[in-house]
């Protein structure tokens, strides 16, 4: 009978949870883009003088909370790939992956989230609430695509580590 190194032994709790991680960060993205930010733009909150400020709130906090998952992912698919031969295309692909959401949300941490907070703050409390800024909207475009991007690469994480 042959000896089983420790790495074995630990494989499945790792699985096990860089499925549960990924499941929830995409069950609460999900909700955060289809539900909760088109409710709080159709109830005309985006056109209130503090919604910059609730949504950097927001949107800080969820980022932050989601860069503590990117890093479980990296470090969970990491730990998986760890002994498998070098030429498994879909360990690499799991790796390369897991690199990227974690690229993603630094982007949208760091990046676009700070951006938008600062174009839609309102400095001047006595001039009523503006329109959203024209480059909003470019902003806007870009956010999406990142996260389009990180929930298709999630989701075939996630089915990466429902196979293994």
């Amino acid at each position: 009978m042959a000896a089983v190194s420790k790495l074995e032994l630990k494989r499945p709790a790792w699985q096990t949870i860089v499925t549960l991680t990924l499941a929830l960060w995409l069950g609460s993205s999900l909700i955060l883009d289809l539900i909760v930010m088109p409710g709080l733009y159709v109830s005309g909150m985006m056109t209130q003088s503090g919604f910059a400020a609730a949504g950097a709130a927001i949107f800080g906090s969820f980022n932050r909370l989601e860069l503590f998952c990117a890093a479980t992912v990296l470090t969970g698919i990491l730990v998986m790939s760890k002994g498998t031969d070098a030429a498994d295309k879909r360990h690499r692909n799991a790796v390369i992956l897991s690199a990227l959401l974690l690229a993603v949300v630094l982007l949208l941490t760091y990046g676009l989230t700070p951006q938008m907070s600062a174009l839609g703050i309102q400095l001047n409390w006595f001039e009523p609430a503006a329109t959203v800024p024209a480059g909003m909207n470019q902003l806007h475009e870009g956010y999406f695509g990142l996260e389009a991007l990180k929930l298709a690469a999630a989701g075939w994480l996630l089915s990466f580590c429902y196979r293994s």
